[in-house]
């Protein structure tokens, strides 16, 4: 568990704050990503040499690990086991196809992969359907396509790997709230709600990721921010912030489900 002892010691901090709640699972969650309010924005934290294994780091974040370090501790407290190795296990769990790493290929990359493995794990529910999105079909590619910006892809096998994997997820379709439609859709997002942002850039299905928060009347997001260069709520409403993004082409909403399946002894 590549952690410094600052974060050790923030990590307790947060466990305890955490343990003593006694909230709804999107105030839960809303409680812990704060925790990390002002923590860098790093890029690129697992693109790391050698073996693929388990990074850990909680004092910068890019927007996908803090989703991935938030919904793991979220999903902790809920079950009462928020301690540094249950935590470990849970964010591995989400992080991988299965729970299990088995190589570059296995950690979930593209997030409607990752979001579809979660579900299966009911770890979250996918919603946007719920709220009236619309299926679309897209080809997947991104990384093949930009390969030099993996250094894993050098390898032969693991590029035949992603590329497989991209291939599954092109004959898949998946739901999107249009840009239209968001605001419209507001009221039936709920506090904590993982909102990820479509985007029209090719072979790509999701550009960022962030949470739901509740601030009055309006919805904001939750989110580690490169822009900002840290982890903030934006001063935008979620709306304001999809129309200012001439890419995204709208939303895809999943909700924390806090009891989740009991991990494999493996995973």
């Amino acid at each position: 568990m590549s952690t410094s002892d600052h974060n050790h010691i923030e990590t307790e901090e947060l466990w305890k704050r955490a343990l003593e709640q006694n909230l709804f699972p999107g105030d839960l969650i809303i409680e812990i990503g704060s925790f990390f309010l002002d923590s860098p924005y790093h890029s690129g934290t697992l693109e790391t040499a050698g073996r693929e294994k388990l990074e850990i780091n909680l004092s910068a974040f890019d927007c996908m690990t803090f989703v991935e370090t938030v919904l793991a501790a979220a999903h902790c407290t809920a079950a009462g086991t928020l301690t540094p190795r249950h935590f470990q296990k849970k964010l591995k769990y989400i992080r991988y196809r299965q729970g299990k790493i088995r190589g570059y290929a296995s950690r979930l990359h593209y997030f409607t992969d990752w979001l579809r493995d979660n579900e299966q794990k009911k770890i979250l529910k996918d919603v946007t359907s719920l709220l009236e999105g619309s299926s679309i079909r897209k080809t997947i590619n991104f990384m093949t396509v930009h390969h030099h910006f993996y250094d894993a892809l050098k390898n032969p096998k693991t590029f035949a790997e992603i590329q497989k994997v991209e291939k599954a997820l092109s004959k898949e379709t998946f739901c999107v709230i249009g840009k239209s439609q968001v605001a419209r859709r507001k009221y039936a997002i709920q506090q904590g709600d993982v909102i990820a942002f479509a985007t029209g850039q090719e072979g790509l299905d999701v550009a960022h990721v962030g949470f739901a928060v509740r601030q009055g009347k309006k919805l904001r997001l939750l989110h580690a921010s490169s822009k900002a260069g840290a982890v903030v709520i934006s001063p935008e409403t979620i709306s304001e912030y999809l129309k200012s993004h001439k890419d995204f082409t709208g939303i895809l909403v999943a909700r924390f489900s806090p009891a989740g399946n009991p991990m494999p002894p493996e995973a």
